[in-house]
């Protein structure tokens, strides 16, 4: 769907009445998520230094909480979750501990995102590597082999997520943005990490802090991996020259609203209204269902259903003449 300028000024206005957080709010959503968190992985901490194995199948709930934890985290780095700078900061940063991902530096990244998601010409920095038909055609047959690879729904969906999440965030090497705005924020939580589950395995021992720890991880990359992926990577998505990118247009038609049962929804802190939070990051997720729910043709722009995201698995190549996102 094509939308006119007036219609996209009309939207744009409609969601600034959402932006202002509500402290009230996110202390809520804050702490009992965090609570619920902290009760489950001590349970299977427990469970796992005491033999009580079945307390281990709370990694899956603890991963879902892992997620929302992140999307509070991610609405820190946006200082759209408080209302004191401050707060989403130093909340951002303890937050690490949990998500593995620097903050400070995750935060700039994630920015440079939002203001080139769409843009053809500014590609690489904090979306998921995608090329035209005509690049992948240009390609030498060793390039092909490893785009393919690296669009292959097993390396992209299943090994990748746990290695960037857990292994490629811990080192400042290799990161998209330049070597002196990755070291001191990856660094500083690596140390952060090394005193705190340094101390875990000095207490239970390594293997116990692994089977506590590592399934619940896991999941939670996996679960962020997939949404990041679909919020982007739809057929009928958007991708446009530098000369005629427009950062609301991207936003709307360029992001889905992946529709979700309520308590997924929950679990992912509403991030599947990703049309909505590209449209004005500085909603907080908790108001983001209200700003749906009062204009009702967001809720019919860019939907993506649970069945029909599966379908985006195999889409890799970006066709500007038909305007979708194709398979090889």
């Amino acid at each position: 769907m094509d939308l006119d300028e007036v219609t996209i000024r009309r939207l744009s206005r409609h969601c600034l009445r959402f932006r202002d957080p509500d402290d009230r709010a996110a202390w809520f959503q804050f702490g009992t998520t965090l609570a619920l968190f902290l009760a489950a992985a001590g349970l299977m901490l427990f469970g796992a230094a005491t033999g009580n194995y079945a307390l281990l199948a709370l990694f899956l709930p603890a991963g879902g909480l892992l997620v929302r934890l992140f999307g509070v985290q991610h609405d820190c780095g946006h200082n759209s979750f408080f209302t004191s700078r401050r707060l989403n900061r130093s909340v951002g940063r303890f937050l690490s501990l949990f998500t593995l991902t620097p903050f400070g530096y995750w935060s700039r990244s994630h920015a440079v995102h939002h203001t080139t998601a769409g843009d053809l010409g500014r590609r690489g920095i904090g979306d998921v590597d995608t090329v035209t038909i005509d690049e992948y055609r240009r390609m030498t047959p060793a390039a092909r082999r490893r785009y393919r690879l690296y669009r292959n729904p097993l390396l992209l969906h299943v090994v990748g997520p746990p290695v960037y999440f857990i292994l490629f965030q811990r080192s400042p090497f290799g990161q998209s943005l330049p070597f002196r705005d990755a070291w001191r924020s990856i660094m500083g939580l690596n140390l952060a990490l090394l005193l705190v589950y340094g101390g875990l395995i000095a207490a239970f021992g390594a293997s116990v802090v692994a089977l506590a720890i590592l399934p619940t991880a896991f999941v939670a990359s996996w679960v962020g991996g997939w949404l990041f992926f679909v919020q982007h990577q739809f057929e009928d998505t958007h991708w446009e020259e530098s000369e005629d990118w427009s950062m609301q247009r991207a936003a709307l038609i360029g992001s889905s609203y992946y529709v979700m049962p309520k308590v997924l929804q929950w679990f992912t802190g509403n991030i599947g209204l990703h049309h909505i939070h590209h449209l004005n990051c500085r909603i907080p997720n908790y108001r983001l269902q209200a700003c749906l729910d009062g204009e009702p043709m967001l809720g019919n722009l860019s939907r993506l259903s649970l069945r029909d995201s599966f379908r985006c698995i195999g889409l890799a190549l970006w066709d500007p003449a038909a305007r979708k996102l194709v398979a090889f």
